[in-house]
């Protein structure tokens, strides 16, 4: 089923649906819906097509000014390029001019798939060239022909097959494989995860806990760069960074935040559960939480690489994964290398809007155990390296060098 062409009342309908969400259900306690209203009720009902229609909805929704806010249809959902083929780009000078670089490049996605790699100039897409700033346009469930040219100057012409999403309600692509694990020299181990999928996330806390388990390193690299985050696996990856039962953070749902609650007497999630038996006292337990919660380390005991450890994050690294850059930030427990996150920590919702429609919108804000919020702040590292495009078309990584040196000195 396409997105359908709307009369300008039922699209004035959609508007006010979606407006009332804003009120109701968004953490933006002090939105002017009154004056999204005045600026974009015009362009929005009398959009010459459903592209615009749609567009000029996305463009109401991102003058809230928070991440997680957006309008789809059911029919074709949207997302970003980076999230719809599991990889990310840097602008960069190459011999070809300035172009894209594969950058981030996650294994078990359409990207992986496609043979491109990191370092990888991106010179056209279906046959047109795509130069900066111009946005990389994979569509979920499209198919592209495009040119990469490798760093030994050769260029090749595979097909990037981007997947539907099995969701309608989130146009999330999980790729094949999100956790991957390496044996470094120095009984170093890399632990690279891509996303953290899943409501709990049992599947992706099993992956990490085994991965770990069987490098058996004494030394630990958790590569978290052009992760999208996710769901509260997360929490996993946090506890295998401590032995003990401590604060994470809490969530605020709106109606906590409008009654100014704090951490103390939310309900508390301390332990994902290992099988689908373990789920339904869950649910019965956080029925009624709102999405206000507060969150605690599972107390998984000592591990050999504690004290040893590197997070790798980058400016694409956002969601739940600075979450867990946050934690070991604030506790301690790693050392932050890269760049800058991408401040972008909010609990989403997807809420029928009328006629296939969505609005995602932000419905609960998310506090680190000290308070902080990271949302439109991100996490600084504590030993800054940029990414470096040139190094990447050589072959080079330097935050992962930076983070070997960070555990061996």
């Amino acid at each position: 089923m396409a997105a359908p062409t709307l009369s300008e009342r039922e699209r004035r309908a959609v508007l006010d649906a979606v407006l009332k969400a804003v009120e109701t259900k968004s953490i933006v306690l002090d939105s002017d819906t009154s004056g999204l209203r005045a600026s974009h009720e015009r362009t929005i009902v009398q959009a010459p097509s459903v592209i615009d229609f749609e567009s000029a909805m996305n463009a109401m929704l991102r003058d809230l000014g928070v991440s997680h806010a957006g309008f789809f249809h059911e029919s074709s959902p949207q997302t970003a390029g980076r999230v719809a083929i599991a990889a990310t780009f840097t602008k960069a000078p190459t011999a070809d001019g300035e172009r894209w670089v594969f950058q981030d490049v996650h294994a078990g996605g359409a990207a992986h798939a496609a043979g491109a790699r990191p370092g990888d100039v991106l010179l056209s897409v279906r046959g047109k060239e795509l130069i900066p700033p111009e946005a990389t346009p994979f569509t979920l469930g499209e198919r592209y022909e495009i040119v990469i040219r490798r760093p030994d100057g050769t260029t090749v012409s595979p097909t990037l097959a981007v997947p539907r999403p099995k969701d309608k309600r989130q146009p999330v692509v999980v790729p094949d494989q999100v956790v991957t694990a390496t044996k470094l020299p120095d009984g170093i181990g890399l632990l690279r995860v891509s996303m953290f999928p899943g409501v709990l996330g049992m599947d992706v806390a099993r992956d990490m806990t085994e991965a770990v388990d069987d490098m058996g390193c004494d030394r630990l690299i958790v590569d978290l760069r052009g992760n999208t985050g996710g769901g509260i696996g997360c929490l996993r990856l946090m506890s295998l960074l401590c032995d003990d039962r401590r604060g994470v953070g809490y969530s605020l749902g709106r109606e906590a935040l409008q009654a100014g609650r704090t951490k103390e007497g939310l309900p508390v999630f301390d332990r994902i559960p290992e099988s689908k038996w373990g789920v339904l006292p869950l649910f019965v337990r956080f029925a009624r939480a709102g999405r206000s919660v507060a969150i605690f380390s599972e107390g998984l005991g000592t591990r050999p690489y504690h004290g040893r450890t590197a997070i790798l994050v980058n400016e694409h690294t956002a969601s739940a994964a600075e979450m867990v850059a946050a934690f070991a930030s604030e506790n301690h427990l790693a050392t932050i290398v890269g760049a800058r996150t991408a401040g972008r920590v909010v609990a989403g919702s997807a809420l029928k809007v009328g006629h296939g429609y969505r609005a995602a919108l932000p419905v609960a804000v998310y506090r680190t155990w000290q308070g902080a919020e990271i949302e439109g702040r991100g996490v600084e590292p504590s030993i800054a390296v940029p990414t470096d495009a040139n190094a990447l078309v050589c072959g080079a990584d330097t935050q992962l060098s930076s983070a070997i040196w960070s555990v061996t000195r």
